[in-house]
């Protein structure tokens, strides 16, 4: 299947866009921006979450994933939502010294940390910045617990990191797996591994020992609810122990982005989807509430829940967010050297 890259909706933060000829926009090559930003730790006070702190190496993703609720934040720096947020991807090149700075305030008390709230910390320019794998070594040299979010086996790379956070903290790792059907996922999530590579990933981690769950995230409803199922069957054997899942959010310019993207690649299914997503919105595309945001409202959304959780208890998989962003009493201890290093002599 080829896939053609979405062109930008307008951006309402710019003063000005460009509006090209039907056939003529220009093919999208990869560009890389540093920002050096004098901090790395987000706060956010969202009640639909299960953690304060996260991390996000990067800005923008070229797993170019239709749904990514976090397209409109490149408009914040008068990019698009589309092909831009794929292809413009901003790295914060100081990321693990900024991480280590912030663990040495005295205001840091040890709180749980997530990598990363917004784009996936192990997208393909990883492989060469190796920014998260930094970020973690931090994480381990102070002993503070986190959580991980990715769909991509290269974090595979970082069992030796992870294994020695296990060692002296609480880890989780939540590995994002949508759709078990691998020609709907290649349609939605172009540039990630496929479903089944995933769970392999699940397995590898799980017999390291290090704690994996899945997130089937996001439902979509119409097109993946019907592969709840064997998403979470198949992690189950492959070693997961916990499971959640979220419905999709299609805020902004996003709402375009997935539309096209879906009626480009699955027509037939279009329509339906977009009717099964708006009777889990009431009749909208898009829901901001807290509390209904996550996991939608009406007959067909509580259909899905209640799935879910007769799935995984069936599975004897844990629910309970806590089993990954969560940790029941920090571990952080800062390294005993630069105790004594920036400790102050009396004479």
């Amino acid at each position: 299947m080829l896939f053609r890259p979405v062109a930008n909706p307008p951006n309402p933060w710019a003063s000005t866009d460009v509006a090209y000829l039907d056939g003529e926009q220009p093919h999208a090559d990869l560009h890389v921006y540093e920002d050096h930003s004098r901090s790395i730790l987000s706060r956010n006070d969202s009640p639909d979450l299960g953690f304060s702190w996260s991390v996000n190496p990067y800005r923008g993703c070229f797993h170019a994933c239709a749904y990514c609720y976090a397209r409109p934040t490149h408009e914040y720096l008068s990019l698009g939502a589309g092909t831009d947020f794929e292809r413009k991807i901003v790295v914060k090149p100081d990321a693990p010294q900024l991480l280590r700075d912030a663990f040495e305030k005295a205001s840091w008390k040890g709180e749980h940390v997530v990598f990363s709230g917004v784009t996936d910390c192990y997208q393909p320019l990883e492989a060469s910045y190796r920014l998260t794998r930094g970020c973690l070594e931090v994480c381990a040299e102070y002993k503070n617990s986190c959580g991980i979010v990715t769909k991509s086996p290269l974090i595979e790379r970082d069992l030796d990191v992870l294994e020695a956070l296990t060692k002296v903290t609480r880890v989780g790792v939540a590995i994002s797996v949508p759709f078990w059907s691998a020609e709907k996922a290649r349609a939605i999530e172009p540039f990630v591994a496929t479903p089944q590579r995933r769970i392999r990933t699940i397995e590898k981690l799980a017999s390291r020992g290090v704690r994996v769950g899945v997130m089937v995230a996001p439902i979509i409803p119409g097109l993946n609810d019907e592969e709840m199922g064997d998403v979470l069957r198949a992690a189950a054997d492959a070693g997961a122990s916990f499971a959640n899942y979220t419905l999709v959010r299609l805020p902004g310019a996003v709402k375009e982005v997935f539309e096209e993207r879906l009626r480009a690649t699955l027509p037939l299914r279009a329509d339906r989807v977009l009717r099964r997503i708006k009777e889990t919105r009431a009749g909208k595309m898009n829901d901001a509430r807290f509390g209904t945001r996550g996991s939608g409202e009406g007959p067909y959304a509580e259909s899905i829940g209640a799935l879910f959780e007769a799935t995984t208890r069936r599975l004897g998989l844990s629910t309970d967010r806590a089993a990954w962003d969560e940790a029941p009493a920090t571990t952080f201890e800062r390294p005993v050297a630069r105790k004594e290093k920036t400790q102050l002599g009396l004479f």
